[in-house]
């Protein structure tokens, strides 16, 4: 079985967000939550919400009942990847009459949890 959550236009670099994705796809839930828990950077707490939304999802879609802690322990991040969202574009004045652009970027964080086990989706 397996469940999605996404986060959409996170206000973040999908650069940044990645690195902390690469760190906590293939452990199980409730290790991902240990790790996100004990990271320094930013994206680890977008990401928290998302893994937390996904086991949610898991246990509402497939009506499992247990515990979400208890769930956690039991399913695996499969998938992890954060894709470009739209670019804000602001201006930032220069010298001599100027303007430099600023992007300012945002990204879509998608997380795919499973239990292992095979059956409808």
């Amino acid at each position: 079985m397996r469940s999605t959550a996404h986060a959409r236009y996170v206000r973040q670099s999908p650069y940044k967000v990645r690195v902390v994705l690469d760190q906590v796809r293939g452990l199980t839930a409730a290790d991902a939550t240990v790790t996100l828990r004990f990271s320094n950077r930013r994206a680890a707490e977008p990401i928290l919400k998302c893994l937390h939304s996904a086991v949610a999802n898991m246990n509402s879609k497939f009506e499992l009942g247990e515990d979400l802690e208890e769930l956690a322990g039991e399913v695996t991040v499969i998938e992890a990847y954060a894709n470009e969202g739209p670019t804000l574009k602001r201006f930032r004045p220069r010298a001599r009459g100027r303007a430099t652009r600023i992007r300012k970027r945002t990204c879509h964080i998608t997380i795919v949890i499973s239990d292992g086990r095979e059956g409808t989706d």
